[in-house]
């Protein structure tokens, strides 16, 4: 059976910089009847165990470590025994979650992670964090961006570890390089196109913003 994508909505908290929101976030679940890959273990490790049932947890990707990506990756890492993956420029901002657990790998661009048959490939798109990673499935037609690109332009950038001129470039080199009708699924919202954000993106990039 080739891979399909589940997706699951979980409820939480984000806080960074002595405020705390609200927020709902993406989980995404690439994989088979089998095998799966968890993409941000937000919130609520039950329900992410419920929605992958009986399916062998090939890994925990971290698209990157503020909390409200990251906050349940541990209880679910050992419940399952799938390792936690991390870029290792977010080592600081995971720490402020989980001071006494660290990740158990790490991403780095280019890397391939393969669950049911399917490449994940990861692209480090720095700037809403640095160690922010997105994605990409060329056989699926879609790239998990994380918080690096919304239906409607980039992440914020107005916080600890961003830097705005940062998400420009890595939106411009590897994101918008890539085909039009890949599907952009995102850590909040609704998921998009690379081909309907791309017009304003270029737009905003001719500008110097």
């Amino acid at each position: 059976m080739a891979a399909r994508i589940d997706h699951l909505v979980t409820s939480g908290t984000f806080s960074l910089d002595g405020g705390t929101w609200d927020v709902d976030n993406n989980v995404w679940i690439v994989g088979d009847d089998s095998e799966a890959v968890v993409i941000d273990a937000a919130h609520d490790a039950d329900a992410i165990a419920e929605a992958l049932g009986d399916r062998r947890l090939v890994a925990i990707v971290c698209t990157h470590a503020h909390d409200d990506h990251v906050d349940a990756a541990p209880a679910l890492a050992d419940r399952t025994g799938a390792p936690v993956l991390l870029h290792p420029a977010d080592t600081e901002l995971w720490r402020l979650t989980h001071p006494d657990r660290a990740p158990d790998g790490e991403l780095a661009d280019g890397q391939e992670i393969t669950v049911a048959g399917t490449v994940l490939r990861v692209l480090h798109t720095p700037g809403h964090c640095r160690g922010a990673v997105s994605l990409y499935a060329p056989e699926l037609g879609t790239v998990f961006t994380g918080d690096t690109l919304f239906a409607g332009g980039p992440g914020a950038t107005g916080r600890s570890f961003s830097d705005f001129p940062t998400i420009v470039e890595s939106i411009r080199a590897k994101l918008l390089t890539l085909p039009g009708e890949t599907v952009v699924r995102t850590g909040h919202g609704d998921s998009t196109t690379i081909a309907a954000e791309a017009p304003q993106l270029h737009e905003w990039l001719r500008r110097g913003h």
